[in-house]
């Protein structure tokens, strides 16, 4: 009897661990989104400027597209 309450204890342990971790991964990934959002276009444009280029909105999706492309790539 003592093996059964056990491993219902361990099983339990373990879908506990799970839920936990998984909200706070999930809260971790919310907070760090909100703090470092994905670059958008506008802000690709502004960076643009601010660095002396004209941007054009072909140099924008060219390199909005090669950003895609590099995240997809990892």
């Amino acid at each position: 009897m003592d093996v059964i309450w056990v491993v219902l204890i361990a099983i339990l342990a373990l879908i506990a661990g799970v839920a936990l971790g998984f909200f706070i991964a999930r809260k971790y990934m919310m907070n760090y989104l909100k703090k470092n959002p994905p670059i958008n276009e506008q802000m690709l444009r502004t960076l643009m400027m601010q660095m002396g280029q004209k941007p054009s909105q072909k140099k924008i999706n060219q390199m909005m597209r090669q950003m895609n492309n590099q995240q997809q790539g990892k």
